[in-house]
């Protein structure tokens, strides 16, 4: 398998995506951190880039065309991580006197608005969004989200202008 091939590629991306899901567990659940609503979008967007990589993983396919759709969805997955990384890492910035109140829990938000009006509201963040629980060399975890989701997007972009069937 060639570093930058389409297929090693794809491993890394479902490998990448399952590690990062294992370590936002362990945070959840053996250090306490309970994830805010924006945490959760970007878990979600996590685990669909995982899921198209081992998808493409297994499937393999031999056509260029079938591999840029691949290519393109992660691609489109990548992007919306990094608006919804971003707007997290923008919370957490704030000033303090600058942060929007905290809104209802997820749970609360999912059981009683409609599903376009729960991402709404998902995606806007709160208070809760813009506390910062956790960093290590200066950045919260939103803050090395968004980093690894820009490093794949453009190594993804790349790919995507090479050629998806240059292996």
């Amino acid at each position: 398998m060639r570093l930058l091939g389409f297929r090693f590629l794809s491993l890394l991306a479902a490998i990448s995506a399952a590690s990062l899901m294992l370590a936002a567990l362990y945070f959840q659940h053996v250090q306490g951190l309970e994830p805010c609503p924006l945490c959760v979008a970007q878990r979600v967007f996590v685990i669909i880039i995982g899921l198209i990589g081992l998808l493409a993983f297994l499937h393999n396919p031999g056509a260029e065309w079938i591999r840029r759709i691949y290519l393109g969805a992660t691609l489109l997955t990548l992007a919306g991580g990094i608006a919804t990384a971003g707007r997290h890492v923008w919370l957490q910035s704030l000033p303090p006197d600058r942060v929007p109140e905290c809104g209802p829990g997820l749970q609360y938000i999912l059981d009683n608005f409609p599903f376009s009006d729960a991402l709404g509201l998902i995606f806007k963040g709160s208070g809760e969004c813009a506390k910062v629980t956790w960093t290590f060399l200066g950045l919260s975890m939103p803050g090395w989200l968004l980093l690894i989701f820009a490093i794949m997007f453009v190594i993804g972009l790349a790919r995507l202008v090479a050629g998806a069937r240059a292996d």
